[in-house]
């Protein structure tokens, strides 16, 4: 099984799914635009060879180099897991003739208004919404869909330049800072509790499912420099006020016509118990997500992924043990770290719960809150109780102060 894997040293999770990859038999073949020398040792270890290009994200070139590099070779399988990537994968697999997803179901996943379309074509709940290239049509959008709403792009990741409108006023002061922004989507705002739908799934069958909740949303944890945002994993999907939502993201897989791999799609739940379909990719979720789900089973699902790209198979024993919660520190003030407050204190009371301790240590320089949602560090820890975890969550979002200065 020979494997070629786009950026495999880049993001740093990617360290692990090409460690996965060789783990489960494939021999893998990294392209990157990272030097060879700057590998990390894992990632080295874990290739058959790479390939350095310029550009990463200049599709033309990288296809060239590649077709080059494999000189008529025949490879089995070519995986991203990086969004901005996921288009390009395709287009090598076409190129190349390799199986997988084509270009035009990658692209269902990658630009949020052809997969709202696409979903609600299938008779399932999507936010209203319209494609905008242009103040005016931002303008006309707003008129037809109604405030408040979401504008966000077209083929963004996160929540970055993702804002909520409330009035024709809000509108005004935004569209100057998003002008960088070629293509959006302007859709209705849907009130409600945001959860997520993650899967890895074998020929479009899940194999895995997990959902998570945001606490509290992210649009909210984005705007607000002070909160501590949280993600949870749910540990029981069969209760009621869940099963809903998983089954809306299977009808979404089908609908888009998903093959093997993971999957990351963020669902609401309103009051009224309706649950609305938000937006969906084809590759995991970041900010450590999938290590949340493996804490929840106690299992390796960078493997497992590789072994359901590779051979089709998940061979995992997932009983969920545990409600997995991540909670994201941002230091108070500008600057370099220079004191943690409360660290100690929440460690000796309830370490036992805690999984990862990984806040920036005193010294580091803060990172730019804006940019990464992983922010000054984190910390992962995990409780059977659902209302544990929550509680647990929440004073070391509120209990743990970091300074910088």
């Amino acid at each position: 099984m020979d494997v070629v894997f786009l950026s495999p040293n880049y993001p740093l999770e990617m360290h692990d799914y090409t460690r996965g990859l060789a783990e489960v038999g494939a021999r893998v073949f990294g392209v990157g635009d990272a030097p060879a020398g700057a590998l990390a040792p894992k990632v080295r270890e874990a290739l058959t060879d790479y390939l350095q290009v310029p550009r990463i994200m200049d599709e033309d070139d990288v296809i060239a180099r590649v077709r080059a590099w494999l000189s008529g070779r025949n490879v089995d399988r070519i995986e991203s897991l990086w969004e901005p990537l996921v288009l390009l994968a395709a287009r090598l697999r076409e190129r190349l003739g390799v199986p997988g997803m084509s270009h035009d179901a990658v692209l269902g996943f990658r630009d949020k208004q052809l997969m709202k379309e696409r979903i609600a074509a299938a008779g399932l709940r999507v936010p209203r919404s319209r494609r905008v290239r242009s103040e005016a049509e931002v303008w006309a959008a707003a008129e037809a869909i109604g405030y408040p709403l979401i504008l966000k792009p077209i083929a963004g990741a996160g929540s970055a330049d993702t804002y909520r409108v409330d009035d024709r006023a809000a509108m005004e002061r935004l569209l100057p800072r998003i002008r960088h922004v070629q293509e959006a989507s302007c859709e209705e705002f849907v009130d409600g509790e945001e959860f997520t739908y993650d899967t890895i799934c074998v020929d479009g069958r899940p194999v895995y499912e997990n959902v998570a909740q945001y606490l509290p949303r992210p649009l909210i944890a984005r705007t607000n420099e002070w909160i501590s945002p949280v993600i949870c994993t749910v540990r029981d999907l069969a209760q009621p006020a869940i099963r809903p939502g998983i089954e809306l993201g299977r009808q979404v897989l089908h609908a888009l016509g998903m093959g093997s791999g993971f999957t990351h799609m963020e669902w609401y739940r309103k009051a009224d118990g309706e649950v609305v379909f938000g937006e969906i990719g084809c590759r995991p979720g970041g900010a450590r997500l999938v290590d949340q789900m493996n804490f929840t089973s106690d299992i390796d699902l960078f493997r497992e992924w590789a072994r359901a790209v590779c051979w089709g198979a998940f061979e995992a024993d997932v009983p969920r043990r545990y409600n997995a919660a991540i909670v994201f520190k941002r230091a108070q003030g500008q600057g370099h770290i220079r004191h943690i407050q409360g660290l100690d204190a929440f460690m000796a009371r309830y370490g036992a719960h805690v999984c990862v301790e990984n806040l920036l240590p005193v010294g580091a320089h803060r990172r730019d809150w804006m940019q990464t949602l992983v922010s000054d560090g984190f910390l992962i820890l995990r409780h059977p109780d659902w209302a544990t975890a929550k509680a647990l969550a929440a004073l070391a979002a509120s209990e743990i102060t970091m300074f910088a200065g």
